[in-house]
Parts: structure tokens; sequence; C-alpha cells
């Protein structure tokens, strides 16, 4: 597969940057699919933040983990929802976990749109779809679903 792939490490660089764009996704100020994710804590039920990027793809919206199994991750595991904020706009939707074979396309067109979290996957665009299969379960994916109030 080539380079092997970066762990990812929350280094105070990276601490820095979420700190700067926590506030401007809150405010819709940040490029065009990032938004602000809050979901409880899965032991706690505190609230917590951090910018995603959505990924449309044939007419729907989804959820893609570019640096693994986070807290965030297992946190929409257990909860089942979200929110998402984005400037005025304010969504809780559910989740759903996409198998690995369904998560393929979705992977790679984040990976198209995505060029700055390129190092931490062990793939290329000129992969073969084998490759994202394998590829695929070190990178969550969940489909984002309209959810009912109640």
């Amino acid at each position: 597969m080539g380079v092997p792939p970066k762990p990812y490490r929350m280094s105070p660089g990276r601490r820095l940057i979420n700190l700067l764009v926590r506030p401007l996704a809150r405010l819709g100020l940040t490029g065009p699919r990032t938004h602000l994710l809050t979901v409880p804590g899965r032991k706690t039920g505190r609230p917590w933040s951090t910018p995603v990027s959505i990924v449309r793809k044939d007419g729907e919206r989804w959820l893609v983990a570019p640096y693994g199994n986070r807290n965030w991750v297992k946190n929409a595991r257990a909860a089942g929802a979200v929110e998402l904020r984005r400037g005025r706009r304010n969504e809780h939707l559910g989740v759903e976990e996409v198998s690995a074979e369904s998560a393929v396309p979705v992977l790679r067109e984040y990976y198209r749109q995505s060029h700055v979290t390129h190092s931490f996957f062990g793939v290329t665009l000129d992969s073969s779809h084998e490759a994202w299969l394998e590829e695929a379960p070190r990178h969550p994916v969940f489909r984002l679903r309209e959810r009912l109030r109640t």
C-alpha cells in the first residue's frame, strides 16, 4: 500500500487549530463542509464538540472519521445521534454506522475533497477497491439521518 499512514495525535498545534475552528464553525465562518458536531459523552453525558467535515454523496450526508476511532466516534455510536451546527442552522440527526463496503465510495469522496488528512490514510485515489476495503475499518463512516422529534 505504500507509505504507512501516520497515527493521529492531539498535538498542541491540533489543539490550537480546533480552538480556532470551533467558534468559526459555530458562527458559520468556515468552509461550506465544516460543521460543529456536538454529542453527549458516553460516560458523563456532558456535551462534547469538535469540528467535522460533512461529505455529500448520492443525495445523502455522511460523517467520516479521518483520524479513526476518536472519542466523538465512540460517543456518536453510543448516543445514536449528534447535533450539527453551522451558523444559525442547528440540526439534531440520527447516525448510522455503515459497513466497510458501503463506506468505500464515501471515503474516496472524502479523500478527494480533504487533502489535509491524506497522511492519515494508507491508500490513494489510485488504490484498488480491495485496498480501500482494507483501509475502511480504520475510518468509521456514519450516514446522517433526519431524527424524529418526540
